[in-house]
């Protein structure tokens, strides 16, 4: 497997322009001659195929749902960085970089990072211009607040519903070229596997959910806009249905798998209240702008929080961290609250939680001002506790949320197959090994909208045109080894629920994978998630039938991939021998018990090559360069 990044040369300020310029363009009239399959209809997918087809381009879209509005994206809440500077508080494009290597724990490509800060900017002109209801000060201009790892107001926000606003924005977009005709949309098919012909990704095979049937679908290149895959914990703040099997496919075809333990725990969702929760529910980071998090200074002190006076609460975050206080970024502030629950300081009724409390903020600004901030949030809480956070403190806990690892991909966003491309959250590229708050709507509108529509034209003005047919051997090969794989989950015929394997994955994987990793665990893990696989395609049970709308199959076959694809995580963890931003090694951490990074030998990406299941797969390193922003020791205090 051959790691070519592919950055420009120059300056890192000009890289990206130098690149436009440099880059093989398709003339407007030849562009209909082409032909791009985009899997996904988050942020990333919708805005990369309205873009296209904007463009000419002939876009075939896929998403498992009955309409891309229902994409995860939805659930991003908190809103979306840029560095325009609305505040004069000092931000840049140059200020953005640099605190997302270093939020990244330095674990990031340089080139991609300054790329993304550069078109920053221009995400939110697009999204004005589509009519996104952006916050708005009383003057008129955009309204911005501030969110962990950021010593400025950088975050644009519709309320609590950022996510929701930007995705209707690109999902305008896409049916606005879905009208035109540039873009053909397939509702409710999952991608199955990934066609290679002679090497080069020329199409997919999909299983239609309604009823079953595989259809093959055929283009001149093919975008991967999948999501993350936090649901190999099983509880998480993902969407149950959010997996790993696009991209575990793509990779089992030869695409490069980087850093895939590189996984973030968000440190403000509701605690889990039972052992029968199937997910987990994220409270949006923004509300550690003016909530302050603590726990009782006394260990298993059991009053109600109103009862516990100011000098007995432990704000330990603002105790940690004066400079940042409660917006230390996510890695950090997790830990933390995990070391105040372990140590006997957890609060609720299965003293899980500690407290995000608005009680100062509402005595300085009025109720009034909270609830138009945080108000469908507060409405969110409420509903499912059942506490009114106007009256009492909010209960946190860390959770899965977001990876940061992903599919590996060169500075134009391919893989390591030629032809394929990974977009948002299905790749690796730019937040290294913590993600900061804010900054997945940006890498994924970004991706979308302004670098893959130019990048790809790069890779396709090298070619004839004409997606070729799928009556090529490639497409039969691919077709009848989902057909196997599907006839092989229905025909076990076992006992055990699909939902009891994924829920053991899951505990494994959050015990030894998780907010803590050590040697012994992730040894132990390999081990047992290997028995695991065993037993599942000796003992699952799949109900119903392959020709027709079967939930249980299409989890089967996400759980399967889980099983797989979890194996490698924990090598990830287990070969990266240090601490880093979320991935915390308690073999290796600095006095003050922070990550201790060991840049000498780490200082790098780790790129996975599939070998076979059950078998150690093999480790490619792309070496990390920091030229623009010093190597140092991660301090927010």
């Amino acid at each position: 497997m051959e790691l070519n990044a592919n950055i420009p040369e120059g300056p890192i300020q000009d890289k990206w322009d130098n690149h436009l310029f440099s880059m093989k363009l398709v003339n407007p009239a030849n562009k209909r001659k082409y032909s791009v399959i985009v899997v996904g209809t988050g942020l990333a997918g919708a805005a990369a195929a309205a873009t296209m087809g904007e463009l000419g381009y002939r876009v075939q879209v896929f998403t498992y749902h009955d309409s891309p509005r229902r994409a995860h994206s939805i659930a991003a809440q908190g809103g979306i960085n840029a560095s325009k500077n609305y505040q004069s508080d000092g931000d840049s494009d140059f200020r953005l970089f640099y605190d997302t290597v270093k939020g990244g724990d330095f674990r990031s490509r340089e080139a991609n990072v300054y790329r993304l800060a550069q078109l920053s900017g221009n995400i939110i002109d697009q999204a004005v211009a589509q009519g996104v209801p952006f916050a708005r000060e009383y003057g008129g201009l955009l309204a911005n607040r501030s969110f962990g790892g950021a010593q400025v107001s950088r975050t644009f926000y519709a309320r609590g519903q950022t996510g929701q606003q930007l995705l209707l924005g690109a999902y305008q977009a896409l049916e606005r070229q879905v009208h035109a005709g540039t873009c053909v949309m397939h509702t409710e098919q999952e991608m199955m596997d990934v066609v290679l012909v002679d090497g080069v990704a020329r199409g997919i095979i999909t299983r239609n959910i309604r009823t079953g049937k595989l259809e093959r679908h055929v283009a001149d290149a093919v975008v991967l806009a999948t999501g993350g895959y936090s649901n190999v914990f099983f509880l998480s703040t993902n969407a149950k249905k959010c997996n790993v099997t696009a991209t575990w496919r793509a990779h089992r075809k030869g695409a490069g798998f980087a850093n895939p333990c590189f996984t973030q725990i968000h440190p403000t969702c509701i605690p889990p209240s039972g052992e029968y929760q199937s997910k987990l529910t994220l409270m949006s980071e923004s509300l550690r702008n003016d909530g302050r998090i603590w726990v009782p200074r006394e260990a298993g002190d059991e009053r109600e929080p109103q009862r516990i006076p100011e000098e007995e609460r432990d704000y330990y975050l603002e105790r940690f961290y004066p400079s940042f206080g409660n917006l230390a970024p996510r890695d950090i502030s997790s830990r933390r609250a995990k070391e105040m629950v372990d140590g006997g300081h957890g609060v609720g009724e299965l003293k899980n939680g500690v407290y995000l409390d608005f009680k100062d903020a509402i005595e300085r600004l009025g109720e009034r001002v909270i609830s138009e901030r945080y108000g469908n949030l507060f409405a969110m809480y409420e509903k499912i506790t059942g506490e009114n956070p106007y009256k009492t403190p909010m209960r946190i806990y860390p959770a899965p949320h977001y990876t940061m690892g992903g599919l590996w991909v060169d500075y134009n966003l391919q893989t390591t197959v030629e032809g394929l491309f990974a977009i948002g959250e299905a790749n690796f590229s730019d937040h290294g090994a913590n993600r900061l708050g804010a900054s997945a709507l940006m890498q994924g509108l970004a991706d979308g909208y302004f670098i893959i529509p130019m990048t790809i034209g790069n890779f396709l003005a090298g070619r004839s045109g004409g997606s070729g047919d799928t009556a090529h051997p490639a497409f039969a090969e691919a077709e009848d080894g989902v057909r196997e794989r599907i006839g092989n989950l229905m025909g076990v015929g076992g006992s055990r629920s699909v939902d009891s394997f994924a829920i053991q994955l899951g505990r494994i994987m959050w015990n030894e994978c998780g907010m803590e990793r050590t040697a012994d665990g992730l040894k132990d893990a390999v081990r047992r998630i290997g028995e695991l696989r065993e037993a599942f395609w000796a003992d699952v049970r799949v109900p119903g039938k392959a020709d027709d709308l079967n939930q249980e199959l299409e989890k089967a076959g996400r759980t399967a991939d889980f099983l797989e694809f979890a194996e490698v995580m924990c090598y990830d963890a287990l070969a990266r021998d240090e601490s880093c931003g979320a991935h915390y090694r308690p073999e290796h951490v600095t006095e003050e018990g922070e990550a201790k990074r060991d840049d000498e030998n780490f200082a790098h990406v780790a790129v996975w090559e599939f070998t076979g299941v059950g078998r150690e797969p093999k480790l490619h390193k792309e070496p990390l360069a920091f030229e623009y922003v010093k190597l140092s020791q991660r301090s927010y205090k």
